[in-house]
């Protein structure tokens, strides 16, 4: 099939470009670039430089390469700067959002597979978190998501929409091969501040909380390998043919980690301590999130590959310690 991927050029997405031509399908990358790295698309992959709310470039996307499925990587993912600059969230994430699908509406291309999130469930009453849990997001991030998936029902009722939206835990890692690998700008992420701080590119790093009730104090994530997250969106592909299929996901190892488990497999990785202070707790940080990620495995047939946090945190590693500007070289 022929897979559009909007936001191919990301983290995410740049992995899922390469899972797609693997699987024997024929990706199609549109990228704005704000956040992507034209250098993580592989060459010989059509790549077009453009916004998902361009409508016009959109729909001739959609016409020209004989599009089947739109997968959307596209959204801002801060959730701090979503507090900060909610308009800047709901612009991107649900409107920018909203003309994609219009324009696959006009076009009739109508199977779509969706980045969502586990922030769409707020903090949760129960562990491990499953899809039925009741959603009630804390920041403008969790709620745009909500907000695109509510969209999605209602475009399944009415127009005959076929979906996946996958709810992911902490996407993580990095190619096998170490070509590409996670490249934010900022970092806000764990794992790669972590490696950073050890291997002296970064400042030390700040554990948000050591008294939490967990059996180290630290906080407890799911942790998943995004070449595994990656998968299971293909893997959805052949339940989109039925009109006004909508499917939900869950999309983690069900294993839960703590912070200071993350920096001793960074440190194993490495060689080398991580520097860190203990800073007060973030407002708004759960305890614990972890997946019950039963659906999917029973469903598609998925299972993540790489299920040691050593494995996941080592395949980063390689990759921050070949590019240590990222993209840059």
């Amino acid at each position: 099939m022929n897979i559009l991927v909007v936001g191919g050029a990301g983290y995410i997405g740049s992995h899922c470009v390469r899972q797609i031509v693997a699987a024997g399908h024929k990706p199609v990358v549109l990228d704005n670039l704000s956040y992507g790295h034209r250098s993580a698309v592989p060459a010989g992959i059509t790549f077009i430089q453009g916004e998902m709310a361009d409508q016009d470039l959109v729909r001739r996307t959609l016409r020209e390469q004989k599009i089947d499925v739109v997968m959307h990587f596209a959204a801002f993912i801060n959730v701090g700067e979503s507090v900060q600059q909610p308009l800047k969230y709901y612009q991107n994430n649900f409107v920018a959002t909203l003309r994609l699908l219009e324009a696959m509406l006009a076009e009739k291309v109508l199977k779509f597979v969706f980045s969502s999130t586990c922030a769409t469930y707020g903090i949760p009453e129960r562990m491990p978190m499953t899809e039925d849990l009741p959603q009630h997001p804390i920041n403008p991030y969790g709620q745009t998501k909500l907000d695109v998936e509510n969209l999605l029902k209602s475009l399944a009722v009415a127009h005959g929409l076929s979906f996946a939206a996958f709810r992911y835990f902490n996407a993580s890692g990095a190619a096998d091969d170490a070509t590409i690998g996670e490249d934010h700008s900022p970092e806000t992420h764990l794992i790669p501040l972590a490696i950073a701080a050890a291997l002296g590119r970064g400042p030390a790093l700040q554990v948000f909380g050591d008294d939490y009730p967990t059996p180290d104090g630290t906080c407890l994530r799911d942790y998943i390998h995004v070449d595994d997250l990656s998968r299971a969106h293909i893997a959805a592909f052949d339940k989109l043919n039925k009109p006004g299929t909508q499917l939900f996901y869950n999309l983690g190892t069900g294993k839960p980690t703590s912070v200071r488990e993350i920096l001793g497999a960074v440190e194993r990785a490495t060689g080398k301590a991580v520097p860190h202070t203990i800073a007060p707790r973030r407002a708004g940080d759960p305890p614990a999130l972890y997946a019950d990620a039963t659906k999917a495995q029973k469903e598609l047939g998925w299972k993540p590959v790489h299920t040691s946090t050593d494995s996941i945190v080592a395949s980063a590693v390689k990759w921050h310690q070949g590019h240590p500007e990222g993209f840059k070289r």
